[in-house]
């Protein structure tokens, strides 16, 4: 499409969006004053569905009438409620219903993950990561191999841009996996790393892995909600992902995981058991004879919390109802846009250092301010827009395609160099 860079060409596209209805399902916080604030934090903390309230004080109305008897009998009955998330996950991630579970929280079902997908040996003990991950991560993993008996000075490979780059070359990891692949027992990237925005080649980088016989996972806390994905048909070992982002979960919402499910029925995988992932037909027979359900839920420990997957549940109507395909085409108009307007206005100050490539890429742009960023920061958050900054120098912005306008984009870039 080509852009106009005007307000009256933002309004058009707003009229002519098919989703713009669903803005008018979130509640969208006000300045002081009584305005919408503009909200490109959805890749902090996704906006609250009006649904969501519903959704919540049903399950606290079940707990307040019939105590411990909801498990059975509330109008959603708590002891499989888990189950009725799961069509809609594997919708979002393009996995297979026995492939995706929702619970615990994202680190934890990393480090479950890793558990059953990180088996060092001598001669093959390293994991690959890029550099700048998240640096929860970067914990993970040196903590994994830590309890192997390995060093992560030795063991942790660090996949950086080259000199004077900002983002990494796919061919770049490919090469690395190849001339090293058969050193490294996993390989673990973010789906869209947090700082730079850029989103990487899923089944490139899984084929490469898999040729070397390497495992590969992806934290999916930036993709889930925000790429269209197909998880199973890249072949990913697992992957796993937060829910408060850009799926609008809540603030510390219940987390989700996903597995191969050619990994599913193998026994000889090791994995932490628990309680939840004990056969649904005899879980209640209290004995001590493990017999793991045959889906990813296996990998599940304890019961989940329902108001938190009832929360999520909300959202995850919204998404089916709107679709990841119409979401993905509206994001990539937004974000062209917001790209579009920031170069065509550029003084000299700002530079985007997320991909220009389409599918390097979800919503978010990370805009680098070459002087006073931090102030440029604050006089947006005064002036209503909700964005956030990370050291040394970025301001993230994320126009999410459920909740934000064309006309948002629009009056962010007015203010950006006002």
């Amino acid at each position: 499409m080509k852009f106009e860079n005007n307000i009256e060409f933002a309004m058009q596209l707003d009229s002519n969006d098919p989703l713009h209805s669903y803005r008018m399902k979130f509640h969208i916080p006000r300045t002081p004053a009584g305005k919408d604030v503009i909200y490109f934090a959805g890749n902090s903390l996704g906006l609250q569905p009006k649904s969501v309230r519903a959704c919540v004080e049903q399950e606290l109305l079940d707990w307040e009438t019939m105590g411990v008897e909801g498990h059975m009998h509330a109008k959603h009955p708590w002891l499989p409620y888990h189950e009725f998330l799961t069509s809609q996950t594997a919708e979002l991630v393009g996995a297979k219903p026995e492939e995706v579970v929702n619970m615990n929280s994202l680190s934890v079902n990393l480090h479950l993950m890793m558990v059953s997908f990180y088996r060092p040996t001598k001669a093959r003990n390293k994991i690959l990561i890029e550099a700048n991950a998240f640096p929860s991560d970067h914990y993970a993993v040196q903590s994994q191999i830590k309890f192997h008996g390995y060093d992560p000075a030795e063991s942790l490979l660090e996949m950086k841009p080259r000199e004077g780059e900002v983002t990494i070359r796919t061919e770049d990891i490919l090469d690395r996996i190849e001339k090293e692949g058969d050193s490294i027992a996993l390989i673990m990237f973010a789906g869209v790393n947090y700082y730079t925005g850029q989103a990487f080649e899923f089944e490139k980088i899984t084929d490469a892995g898999h040729k070397k016989g390497c495992m590969v996972g992806f934290d999916l806390a930036h993709a889930s909600g925000n790429l269209k994905l197909e998880l199973n048909k890249w072949e990913c070992d697992f992957a796993v992902w937060c829910s408060y982002k850009y799926l609008n979960g809540g603030p510390g919402a219940i987390a989700g995981a996903f597995v191969h499910k050619k990994h599913l029925l193998d026994m000889t995988i090791p994995k932490f058991w628990g309680w939840w992932g004990q056969d649904k037909a005899t879980r209640f027979l209290m004995d001590h004879d493990f017999r793991p359900i045959p889906t990813v839920e296996s990998w599940q420990l304890s019961n989940p919390p329902i108001l938190q997957l009832a929360a999520l549940r909300a959202s995850l109507d919204i998404f089916h109802e709107a679709g990841m395909s119409a979401l993905r085409a509206k994001s990539e108009l937004l974000t062209g846009f917001a790209e579009y307007l920031i170069n065509e206005n550029n003084n000299g100050n700002i530079e985007i250092i997320t991909p220009a490539e389409i599918n390097e890429r979800g919503c978010q742009l990370s805009i680098r301010a070459k002087q006073s960023g931090k102030a440029l920061h604050s006089k947006l958050n005064e002036a209503g827009i909700i964005c956030d900054w990370r050291e040394p120098d970025v301001i993230r912005i994320a126009p999410v395609p459920l909740y934000n306008t064309f006309a948002d984009v629009w009056n962010f870039v007015k203010l950006l160099y006002s």
